[in-house]
């Protein structure tokens, strides 16, 4: 014959019975109670304590494991104070109101638990990824995906979790075969209620799991260039130059063309052009801007080219070709470059710098 289900409950509130006769009986339920949460919170600490140790020891110390003890003591309380209950009161006149709220405790605490135990395995993953392959794409493109599952994970979790204890209650559990019934009309109303809401979803784990955009990637959305901060299941946070933060629904990554300056490598070209008089000493230009380039940081080595790319009206265009590790380096040395030249124009050749009330458009 096979065991009974709540055997092994039933075998535990014997022994804590058991355990707990050489007390009087108005301390048995106290002291049982006082004592399990002792335990609990013990427990708590050297759990997280131990996980810390070893995360250490393995070169992942910086991972915070100390906001697991909440959860992990309140799973703990929840089940001794439902089990010191089920022992000692189960005659009592509020019995089912306390196990019925006991066992939403235990619910939540465990969701809770589940979920930060999500988070630190998310951490050991991006931890090990970035101690072996660095910062970079590959860290930036692992952090997008484990990040948009984290969060499917825990709604799946959160549902389900107010799916238990719903059913819990028998008056949920009598309206099931109904709900089931109509299951057909009420999809079709829920799915043309939510349609914009479920594209957005199956947006961002296309955004996730295609590659088109990573956590920050350089783009250019609605002619303003940023980076991207955060990619959520529904929503794509972009970081602006300025410091602004425009928020994009997760269906503009896969509707709308964007620039995504960093899709293979972070690595820009780019290009000054300065309107000089023909008499302008190109190769001394030339020259400087070789010596400037390599003298600076923000170039990185590939693209070095000055050109006469135009002439109209007595002017001459010079085109400075050069290229940077990322559009923040570009900015940097295109800003640099233009003002050196400039102020070396102005103190040693005056003569070849355009006269604004003279110059004419060329577009006009």
């Amino acid at each position: 014959m096979l065991p009974s289900p709540s055997a092994p409950i039933d075998d535990t509130v014997d022994e804590v019975i058991e355990v707990s006769r050489f007390l009087p009986e108005s301390l048995q339920f106290l002291v049982v109670v006082a004592v399990g949460l002792t335990i609990a919170a013990i427990l708590a600490f050297v759990i997280s304590g131990l996980t810390h140790r070893i995360f250490q020891r393995t070169g992942l110390g910086e991972i915070n494991v100390k906001g697991a003890r909440i959860p992990i003591f309140g799973t703990f309380a929840s089940i001794i104070l439902k089990t010191s209950i089920l022992a000692f009161q189960r005659e009592a006149a509020g019995y089912k109101f306390w196990q019925f709220a006991l066992l939403i405790c235990l619910v939540f605490f465990l969701t809770w638990l589940i979920i930060v135990l999500v988070k630190i395995v998310e951490e050991v993953v991006l931890a090990r990824i970035r101690s072996r392959f660095g910062p970079g794409r590959r860290l930036a493109k692992v952090q997008t995906q484990v990040g948009l599952l984290r969060r499917v994970l825990i709604a799946v979790l959160c549902i389900i979790a107010v799916a238990a204890v719903l059913l819990t209650i028998e008056q949920v559990r009598a309206l099931g075969a109904g709900i089931l019934a109509s299951a057909g009309l009420a999809s079709v109303v829920v799915g043309l209620a939510v349609q914009s809401s479920l594209a957005n979803v199956f947006a961002g784990l296309q955004i996730a799991f295609t590659d088109s955009v990573r956590v920050d990637d350089i783009v250019v959305v609605e002619a303003e260039r940023g980076t991207v901060e955060e990619i959520t299941l529904t929503y794509v946070v972009v970081l602006l130059i300025d410091g602004r933060r425009m928020i994009l629904p997760s269906t503009y990554f896969t509707t709308t063309p964007f620039e995504n300056w960093s899709r293979r490598s972070t690595e820009i070209d780019g290009n000054i052009t300065l309107q000089l008089k023909l008499n302008a000493p190109i190769e001394y230009l030339r020259t400087r801007t070789t010596e400037l380039l390599e003298s600076s940081d923000w170039w990185d080595g590939r693209t070095n080219s000055l050109l006469v790319t135009d002439t109209y009206g007595g002017l001459q265009t010079v085109t400075i070709y050069l290229s940077s590790r990322d559009p923040g380096d570009l900015w940097n040395l295109r800003n640099m470059l233009r003002e050196k030249l400039l102020s070396e124009l102005v103190q040693g050749y005056p003569e070849c710098l355009p006269d604004p009330r003279t110059m004419q458009n060329p577009n006009m």
